[in-house]
């Protein structure tokens, strides 16, 4: 049984438990060689968006913006693993979208082009990368060319696409006090689109 299957009939609150099952079973995982898991890595993500004192939108894009990482469920980690690109950002966004507005999808659908387009226009920027940043940036089509960025820059969303990627960089310390999903659950919930 997987979160399509249990979520959206229970009430208001089945899809922020389907989430929450995600993060306390797959969301374990290793997170492709770095020192926090998948989980904690967005958990550090939606915490540094909310301490930054983002909206509530922007910290849901931050927590759940690597969704589509987790394998069955969504979309799968072994393509990219594997050195090809899984697609998680658009893949991730559209499994959110039974559930969420523009609002929060938008910057999960964004999120990798924002890292490509940082890498373009921000002198520096590629050197903050990891070493597992650096890898599925290769895989993800590498930085943007002058006329990508500039399309990237028009989308609707792309500055909170920059800002989740800036906070997705950041959220790799196995060393940062990091809230657990119960904490982020009032503020999902308080975004669910109608009949979610």
């Amino acid at each position: 049984m997987n979160a399509h299957d249990t979520a959206g009939s229970s009430g208001s609150s089945g899809p922020v438990d389907a989430l929450a099952r995600l993060f306390e079973g797959e969301g374990s995982a290793e997170y492709f060689g770095e020192a926090v898991t998948q989980a904690g890595h967005m958990l550090q993500a939606g915490a540094l968006a909310e301490a930054a004192g983002a909206p509530a939108h922007l910290v849901a894009a931050a927590l759940l913006h690597d969704i589509g990482h987790f394998h069955g469920t969504v979309t799968g980690r072994d393509l990219m693993e594997g050195g090809r690109d899984n697609r998680h950002s658009h893949t991730g966004a559209d499994w959110l979208a039974r559930w969420f507005g523009p609002e929060v999808t938008d910057p999960v659908r964004l999120h990798v082009a924002a890292k490509r387009y940082l890498c373009t226009v921000e002198p520096g920027y590629f050197a903050l990368l990891s070493e597992a940043s650096v890898h599925t940036l290769r895989v993800q089509g590498g930085p943007m060319t002058a006329e990508q960025a500039r399309a990237f820059e028009a989308l609707p969303g792309s500055a909170d696409a920059v800002a989740v990627r800036r906070w997705d960089e950041r959220a790799k310390d196995p060393d940062l006090p990091t809230p657990d999903f119960a904490h982020f659950r009032p503020l999902l919930e308080a975004l669910l689109i109608e009949n979610a």
